[in-house]
Protein backbone atom coordinates (compact mmCIF):
# COMPACT_ATOMS: atom_id res chain seq x y z
CA UNK A 1 0.00 0.00 0.00
CA UNK A 2 1.17 3.49 -0.97
CA UNK A 3 2.21 5.83 1.71
CA UNK A 4 1.28 9.00 -0.76
CA UNK A 5 -1.59 10.68 0.54
CA UNK A 6 -3.77 13.21 -1.40
CA UNK A 7 -3.25 17.15 -0.75
CA UNK A 8 -6.70 19.26 0.01
CA UNK A 9 -7.58 21.46 -1.77
CA UNK A 10 -8.72 24.95 0.06
CA UNK A 11 -9.36 27.29 -2.72
CA UNK A 12 -9.24 27.90 -6.59
CA UNK A 13 -8.98 31.19 -8.54
CA UNK A 14 -9.43 31.38 -12.04
CA UNK A 15 -6.66 33.42 -13.78
CA UNK A 16 -8.01 33.27 -16.93
CA UNK A 17 -11.14 31.89 -19.22
CA UNK A 18 -10.47 31.06 -22.36
CA UNK A 19 -12.86 29.43 -24.40
CA UNK A 20 -11.49 26.16 -24.06
CA UNK A 21 -10.12 25.86 -20.81
CA UNK A 22 -9.51 27.84 -17.76
CA UNK A 23 -5.88 28.94 -15.88
CA UNK A 24 -6.70 28.27 -12.29
CA UNK A 25 -4.59 29.17 -9.04
CA UNK A 26 -5.36 25.97 -6.97
CA UNK A 27 -3.84 26.32 -3.50
CA UNK A 28 -3.85 23.16 -1.57
CA UNK A 29 -2.74 21.93 1.59
CA UNK A 30 0.31 19.23 2.06
CA UNK A 31 -0.88 16.14 4.23
CA UNK A 32 2.89 15.90 5.33
CA UNK A 33 3.66 19.34 6.47
CA UNK A 34 0.48 21.30 6.98
CA UNK A 35 1.49 23.88 4.83
CA UNK A 36 -0.42 25.25 1.74
CA UNK A 37 1.64 26.19 -1.86
CA UNK A 38 -0.20 27.38 -5.13
CA UNK A 39 -0.71 25.38 -8.01
CA UNK A 40 -1.34 26.08 -11.75
CA UNK A 41 -4.22 23.54 -13.19
CA UNK A 42 -5.96 23.92 -16.75
CA UNK A 43 -9.36 23.28 -15.98
CA UNK A 44 -10.84 21.58 -19.23
CA UNK A 45 -13.63 19.73 -20.47
CA UNK A 46 -13.61 16.08 -21.37
CA UNK A 47 -11.97 14.69 -24.32
CA UNK A 48 -12.33 12.10 -26.79
CA UNK A 49 -10.87 10.29 -29.49
CA UNK A 50 -12.15 7.58 -31.85
CA UNK A 51 -10.11 4.66 -33.81
CA UNK A 52 -12.93 4.66 -36.81
CA UNK A 53 -12.16 1.32 -38.64
CA UNK A 54 -13.88 0.88 -42.22
CA UNK A 55 -14.65 -2.75 -42.69
CA UNK A 56 -11.55 -3.00 -45.45
CA UNK A 57 -9.72 -3.23 -42.20
CA UNK A 58 -8.22 1.40 -42.95
CA UNK A 59 -8.19 3.28 -40.27
CA UNK A 60 -10.06 6.29 -40.98
CA UNK A 61 -7.41 9.44 -40.37
CA UNK A 62 -7.56 13.03 -40.85
CA UNK A 63 -4.60 15.62 -41.41
CA UNK A 64 -4.95 19.29 -40.53
CA UNK A 65 -3.16 21.78 -39.32
CA UNK A 66 -2.18 22.70 -35.95
CA UNK A 67 -1.16 25.72 -34.81
CA UNK A 68 0.04 24.74 -31.06
CA UNK A 69 3.12 23.02 -32.98
CA UNK A 70 2.90 24.97 -36.42
CA UNK A 71 2.61 21.56 -38.32
CA UNK A 72 -0.01 19.76 -40.43
CA UNK A 73 -0.51 16.74 -37.98
CA UNK A 74 -2.04 12.94 -38.99
CA UNK A 75 -5.06 12.31 -36.49
CA UNK A 76 -7.83 10.19 -35.42
CA UNK A 77 -11.11 12.03 -35.15
CA UNK A 78 -11.65 13.72 -31.67
CA UNK A 79 -12.56 16.86 -29.79
CA UNK A 80 -14.52 18.38 -26.85
CA UNK A 81 -17.13 16.79 -24.88
CA UNK A 82 -19.82 19.20 -25.08
CA UNK A 83 -21.36 20.05 -21.47
CA UNK A 84 -24.05 17.24 -21.11
CA UNK A 85 -23.26 14.95 -23.92
CA UNK A 86 -21.90 11.17 -23.49
CA UNK A 87 -18.85 10.81 -24.39
CA UNK A 88 -19.84 7.77 -26.87
CA UNK A 89 -21.95 10.52 -28.53
CA UNK A 90 -19.12 13.26 -28.71
CA UNK A 91 -16.97 10.22 -30.42
CA UNK A 92 -19.52 9.49 -32.91
CA UNK A 93 -20.53 13.59 -33.34
CA UNK A 94 -16.74 14.18 -34.19
CA UNK A 95 -16.15 11.15 -36.39
CA UNK A 96 -18.86 12.52 -38.77
CA UNK A 97 -17.93 15.94 -38.47
CA UNK A 98 -14.28 15.76 -39.07
CA UNK A 99 -14.07 13.13 -41.69
CA UNK A 100 -17.81 12.42 -42.63
CA UNK A 101 -17.26 8.80 -41.37
CA UNK A 102 -20.25 7.31 -39.26
CA UNK A 103 -19.12 5.28 -36.32
CA UNK A 104 -21.88 3.23 -34.57
CA UNK A 105 -20.77 0.41 -32.20
CA UNK A 106 -18.39 2.24 -30.51
CA UNK A 107 -16.47 0.25 -27.95
CA UNK A 108 -14.37 2.10 -25.07
CA UNK A 109 -10.63 1.70 -25.30
CA UNK A 110 -10.89 3.44 -21.98
CA UNK A 111 -10.23 6.38 -19.72
CA UNK A 112 -6.88 8.61 -19.90
CA UNK A 113 -5.36 11.55 -18.02
CA UNK A 114 -3.85 14.21 -20.60
CA UNK A 115 -1.43 15.17 -18.65
CA UNK A 116 -2.79 14.84 -14.56
CA UNK A 117 0.22 17.17 -13.52
CA UNK A 118 -1.18 20.14 -14.46
CA UNK A 119 -4.40 19.32 -16.18
CA UNK A 120 -8.29 17.80 -14.59
CA UNK A 121 -9.80 16.23 -17.49
CA UNK A 122 -9.66 13.32 -19.24
CA UNK A 123 -9.39 11.49 -22.44
CA UNK A 124 -12.26 8.86 -23.46
CA UNK A 125 -10.97 6.58 -26.09
CA UNK A 126 -12.66 4.29 -28.33
CA UNK A 127 -12.76 1.95 -31.71
CA UNK A 128 -15.48 2.10 -33.99
CA UNK A 129 -15.11 -1.01 -36.27
CA UNK A 130 -17.13 -0.93 -39.51
CA UNK A 131 -17.22 2.86 -40.12
CA UNK A 132 -19.02 3.74 -43.38
CA UNK A 133 -18.99 7.60 -45.22
CA UNK A 134 -22.56 9.41 -45.15
CA UNK A 135 -21.54 12.24 -45.50
CA UNK A 136 -19.17 15.32 -46.56
CA UNK A 137 -16.70 16.73 -43.59
CA UNK A 138 -18.59 19.49 -41.51
CA UNK A 139 -15.43 21.62 -40.41
CA UNK A 140 -16.26 24.93 -38.66
CA UNK A 141 -14.52 27.88 -39.85
CA UNK A 142 -11.40 27.11 -37.59
CA UNK A 143 -10.51 23.91 -39.15
CA UNK A 144 -10.03 22.24 -42.35
CA UNK A 145 -9.23 18.20 -42.11
CA UNK A 146 -8.70 16.22 -45.25
CA UNK A 147 -9.42 12.13 -44.65
CA UNK A 148 -6.57 9.46 -45.33
CA UNK A 149 -7.46 6.12 -44.80
CA UNK A 150 -4.41 3.68 -43.22
CA UNK A 151 -4.39 -0.06 -43.30
CA UNK A 152 -4.46 -1.35 -39.57
CA UNK A 153 -1.11 -3.50 -40.58
CA UNK A 154 0.97 0.21 -41.35
CA UNK A 155 -0.44 1.58 -37.53
CA UNK A 156 3.00 0.22 -35.42
CA UNK A 157 5.28 1.85 -38.45
CA UNK A 158 3.73 4.46 -38.91
CA UNK A 159 3.76 5.05 -34.92
CA UNK A 160 7.54 4.42 -34.89
CA UNK A 161 8.59 6.61 -37.70
CA UNK A 162 6.47 9.66 -36.10
CA UNK A 163 4.33 10.45 -38.93
CA UNK A 164 1.88 9.91 -35.97
CA UNK A 165 2.93 12.40 -33.74
CA UNK A 166 0.21 13.28 -31.37
CA UNK A 167 0.31 11.86 -27.87
CA UNK A 168 -3.49 11.24 -27.38
CA UNK A 169 -3.62 9.77 -30.77
CA UNK A 170 -0.54 7.67 -30.29
CA UNK A 171 -2.06 6.61 -26.61
CA UNK A 172 -5.38 5.72 -28.53
CA UNK A 173 -3.80 3.79 -31.12
CA UNK A 174 -1.48 1.54 -28.56
CA UNK A 175 -4.66 0.87 -26.47
CA UNK A 176 -5.97 -0.48 -29.14
CA UNK A 177 -2.95 -2.26 -30.92
CA UNK A 178 -2.67 -3.78 -26.88
CA UNK A 179 -6.48 -5.67 -26.80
Amino acid sequence: MSGIKAWTQVATKTLLDLRILKVEEVTAVSPKTGRTHPFYVFDSVDWVNVLPITAAQEVVFVRQYRHGSGTISLEIPGGMVDPGEAPEIAAARECLEESGFEATNLKSLGTLAPNPAVFNNFLHTFVAENVTPIRAIQNTATEETEVVLVPVSELKDRLRSGEINHALVAATIWRYLCE
